[in-house]
Parts: C-alpha cells; structure tokens; sequence
C-alpha cells in the first residue's frame, strides 16, 4: 500500500495522517486470529457535546459497514475532558485468507476512515484538517 509507518511497542503497525492515525493488528491465534484496522481520531470534542457526536457516529454506523465508530472518553490530568472517536473494522484470518482479498479490504477501510473524518466535518460542522474554527469557510448566501 506504501503507506509510511511505524511500529509500536506491541508490534503493531501505525499509519499517521493529519487528523489521525491507523493502526494494523493481529490479535488472537491460530483459528481465531483476527486483523483489525483500528483508527483513532485526534480530534477532541467537548464532553458537552457527546450527544451530538453520539447521534452522529450512531448514522454513519446504520448507513456504512466500515469503520463501526464508537466514542472514548479521554481523561487527562489538568486537561478538560474531551470525547474522542475510534473507528474498526476486523476479519478473521485464522483459517486462512487470499492476498488479494486481505490487501483490497485493508484498502478498503484504510479509505472509509478517511471519508469518515471527512464526513463527520461536513455533518457536525467542524472546521477541515489544517484550519481553526476561526478560520472556517463561511457559507454562501
């Protein structure tokens, strides 16, 4: 996929974009190994605002397969709270699984996550990667 990565401590790959990072897993063994694409979203939203972000997460979810996105509840001594979101997407590999499939899914999800940041901007009006809410673009009138 030649994406540029690193490996962590656990062995598993991280894939960094500007808004957030993509890690590649391998969990369980023999039958029941399973792949997962975990992608963990940098962007904070306030504690207050976890009811609206939760019923956003909650449409993509019904509407998309990929990722399934859930909310995180980030703790940080002398930091407000904030809620953060994690998307996944998993397949079993135990019992074996074509090259082709498993680089065209990985593809796949790697390409969902991206058009969820996307779309989670657009639905929540949040201001694109790379600018501050000052900065976002006014609606035409």
């Amino acid at each position: 996929m030649e994406l540029k990565y690193v490996v962590d401590d656990e062995g598993d790959l991280a894939a960094p974009w500007e808004e957030f990072r993509t890690y590649f897993m391998f969990r369980g063994e023999n039958e029941q190994q399973v792949f997962s694409v975990r992608t963990f979203y940098d962007r904070p939203h306030a504690l207050e605002d976890k009811a609206r972000v939760l019923d956003a997460v909650d449409d993509w979810n019904r509407r998309t397969l990929w990722p399934k996105v859930y909310t995180h509840t980030h703790e940080e001594e002398g930091q407000p709270t904030t809620v953060r979101l994690i998307g996944e997407a998993q397949m079993l590999i135990g019992t074996g699984v074509s090259l082709e499939h498993f680089v065209s899914s990985t593809v796949s999800w790697v390409r969902a996550a991206i058009e969820f940041d996307k779309w989670l901007v657009e639905q929540l009006g949040l201001a694109p990667a790379g600018e501050s809410a000052d900065e976002k673009p006014a609606d035409d009138a």
